[in-house]
């Protein structure tokens, strides 16, 4: 009864969408779930955004948070460039960002708060970089003034608001261990340190942004694997059990963690690093079954991957195993070819049937054995046809030869009338002969 309330509730906060919403809603920020009725997806979606509905109103957050059933409005959701279900979108304008993170209460109420908020948010005075930062694991901020650098910073902040907050200070706002070799500049502060942007050795801004955007060293779940992926960065992960607090599990944590911390101006380019609890979700990725702890890395971006050809013993190690890959004498796995990909097919299908199976012995039976059976009747019927057109093709030659036999030579009968026939007429002729032999005897 609690739940059922809580979801009428929560309900009432949730607005419902029609076709009148393209027009109305540029006068407000709004944050919408665009949803099908059949999705199960949606449905598990629905008491959380529910629950996004009741926070963003007790919080009296300017967003407005509704719903749309997509299938039902799907021109218009397909202006919205809607392509599966759910799709979480923040409307703000004339702009719509697309929402990517996890589906849990905190996480979408975060990611509104941050994107109907100022793009660019100063920071006036220390105490409020100091909250800030305690607040905020990544943080950007931009030093100086007006500049070509603070617009393409602003540029930037516009495409990826959706990952992380965009700040603006003086110079006289930072703290007193920052030194800046030049203005204007733009500052990332993580890991316990601060990192300055360098045109010529990081690139474009957008990119350097992207791969910073993520700590040094991270706890990695499929969700931040596919997140990682956008960054262009090979992947080096311990892969542990965290419930495990034996001397193997715990150093080859550590091992990575001392590489992502202490190899930093080496690897952060190219690497990045972390742990996985557990090696169900990494075996489904290499299809393979890793005994743990080990080590693998990763490349998202075509599917391939590296396992140490030694066991890692040190930092060291480590670090050897990462020049391997970064000069190619490392030997890669898998990848996105031909054969990978039927065997992908192949391993997906498995794991399904042998899922299906472990969490419903009936309905496996009933999913795979009902077709089966169908299809075993079917063979068995096409088998057995076949053998009985075999028999009767030879028994129909077989007559057919007789046939022709019986037309060629006639029966018993016919021969025997035939023999008769012959007799009777010499013996007709005989007696004619007689006839006029008596009569010329006359």
């Amino acid at each position: 009864a609690v739940v059922a309330h809580v979801v009428a509730s929560g309900a009432g906060f949730v607005e419902d969408l029609d076709e009148s919403f393209k027009e109305n809603r540029k006068d407000d920020i709004w944050l919408v779930d665009f949803y099908a009725p059949w999705c199960g997806h949606c449905k598990k979606l629905e008491p959380v955004w529910n629950e996004v509905g009741i926070e963003m109103r007790n919080m009296g957050s300017p967003v407005k948070v509704g719903k749309m059933d997509a299938t039902s409005f799907s021109s218009i959701a397909s202006e919205f460039g809607v392509r599966g279900y759910p799709t979480i979108k923040l409307l703000k304008g004339d702009l719509a960002y697309n929402y990517r993170g996890p589906r849990t209460k905190d996480d979408i109420i975060e990611f509104a708060n941050r994107v109907a908020g100022p793009l660019i948010r100063p920071l006036p005075s220390q105490h409020m970089f100091e909250h800030v930062q305690k607040r905020h694991r990544v943080l950007f901020v931009y030093v100086g003034g007006e500049s070509p650098l603070k617009e393409k910073y602003i540029e930037v902040a516009s495409e990826l608001i959706v990952y992380t907050y965009f700040f603006s200070a003086s110079e006289d706002v930072l703290p007193e261990y920052v030194t800046l070799p030049e203005l204007p500049a733009v500052m990332v502060f993580k890991d316990g340190t601060y990192f300055v942007y360098d045109e010529y050795e990081d690139g474009d801004l957008s990119s350097w942004i992207n791969r910073e955007r993520f700590q040094g060293y991270l706890h990695v779940d499929g969700f931040t694997l596919y997140e990682l992926g956008d960054t262009g960065k090979l992947v080096a992960i311990a892969v542990i059990d965290d419930k495990n607090s034996s001397v193997e599990h715990t150093r080859l944590k550590s091992i990575i963690q001392e590489v992502a911390r202490d190899y930093r101006d080496h690897f952060h380019r190219d690497f990045q690093f972390g742990h996985m609890d557990g090696n169900d979700y990494i075996n489904s990725l290499l299809m393979d079954d890793l005994t743990i702890p080990t080590i693998v890395v990763l490349n998202t971006s075509n599917q391939q991957y590296f396992l140490p050809d030694r066991h890692i013993e040190s930092t060291e190690d480590m670090v050897q195993f990462i020049n391997n890959i970064l000069d190619g004498t490392a030997e890669a796995q898998g990848g996105d070819g031909l054969l990978q990909r039927i065997k992908r097919i192949i391993y997906d299908a498995k794991s399904t049937i042998v899922s299906v199976f472990k969490s419903s012995p009936l309905l496996g039976c009933f999913l795979f054995g009902l077709p089966l059976g169908v299809i075993s009747i079917m063979c068995y019927g096409i088998c057995t046809a076949d053998t009985e057109g075999e028999v009767f093709e030879h028994e129909g030659a077989k007559k057919a030869s007789g046939d022709r036999e019986l037309t060629d030579e006639g029966s018993e009968e016919e021969q025997e009338e035939e023999k008769n026939g012959k007799y009777t007429e010499l013996s007709d002729g005989e007696l004619k002969q007689k006839d006029i032999m008596e009569k010329k005897k006359d």
